[in-house]
């Protein structure tokens, strides 16, 4: 590793002591080396600090900082970019798993595109055990040329989960940091698609993990959701409408702010309108994991395989 890593991973965590070890297992074990962890531990109450302490010690690469209150999962977010070096980006959660070469495919999908902002890969959700759920296959048309097309695709087509890609840390500088109303991450990755477009590395490397005490599960009403994103989102003044009308803003907001073409600007603010006055359809926008779940034995694939580190180094 340099001394300046090229790519920083910014890993915040609450109480997250299940799965936090099997997670800095798998991103200490990429094939891809040249990174930073910075950790921010959300002032957790479990084991999480003891665990991150202990893995600090071992690999030079963690940086482990440590809240002294609960800020809220979207400032964490934010708090842990902005203590990061590295001239590209990802962000990681501390319950999800990570192909041996996601690290790696990713960087030299951004080297060899100049053009593309944001990287990732094939993907399927697993359960709390490690065993696959839900294999799923991305069909959001992000790599587009074109900033409505790839906008539109955003709105209207389902699934996804490009907010743990690799990014380029310059265009995430760019745009308006993640914010804390229903489904916030949508306009999140929508401005940053405005900005370029994103390359899918057609390998199946990411695991994201589905469990009753995954933040989406744990809070199941769109207020209790926003209040763990912000717990400043708690009392009268957060009425469900508000949340939902500053969801619809921050698409508006989005387009205002990218570097658009008058032309790319109307085209984006017709889809808009579009989506604001179709009928839903049924399922759309709907994550992977709420979906239907699928034999795993239709995926031929070991997540075991493919996750880094997985026998004989647990700290």
């Amino acid at each position: 590793m340099t001394a300046f890593p090229r790519l920083s991973i910014g890993l915040p965590v609450y109480n997250g002591e299940e799965y936090l070890a099997e997670a800095l297992e798998a991103l200490l074990g990429q094939t891809y080396e040249d990174f930073e962890l910075v950790i921010s531990d959300n002032a957790s109450t479990d084991g999480s600090q003891d665990i991150c302490r202990r893995y600090a010690a071992r690999d030079s690469r963690i940086r482990y900082l440590r809240l002294p209150r609960n800020i809220g999962a979207a400032p964490n977010h934010n708090y842990v970019f902005t203590e990061c070096r590295g001239e590209l980006f990802k962000w990681a959660s501390h319950d999800d798993l990570y192909g041996r070469d996601l690290l790696r495919r990713c960087v030299e999908a951004l080297d060899e595109r100049p053009d593309v902002v944001l990287a990732h890969t094939g993907q399927a959700v697993i359960d709390g055990e490690g065993q696959v759920k839900v294999p799923y296959e991305y069909g959001l048309a992000t790599d587009s040329p074109h900033a409505p097309e790839r906008f539109r695709s955003l709105l209207f087509e389902p699934g996804g989960d490009d907010f743990y890609g690799v990014m380029r840390a310059d265009t995430l500088r760019r745009v308006k940091p993640h914010d804390s109303y229903h489904h916030a991450d949508r306009t999140f990755v929508a401005e940053i698609a405005l900005h370029g477009p994103f390359h899918q590395v057609p390998e199946l490397l990411y695991f994201r993990r589905d469990h009753p005490t995954r933040a989406e599960r744990a809070n199941p009403g769109k207020r209790a959701r926003c209040v763990n994103l912000d717990p400043r989102r708690a009392g009268p003044l957060h009425p469900t409408p508000r949340l939902l009308a500053e969801y619809v803003w921050g698409f508006v907001a989005a387009i205002r702010r990218a570097p658009l073409s008058p032309a790319d600007r109307r085209a984006c603010n017709r889809h808009l309108l579009a989506w604001m006055t179709s009928r839903v359809r049924p399922g759309a926008g709907e994550r992977v994991e709420d979906r239907a779940p699928v034999d795993p034995a239709l995926l031929t694939v070991s997540v075991d395989a493919l996750v880094a580190g997985r026998e004989g180094r647990q700290a």
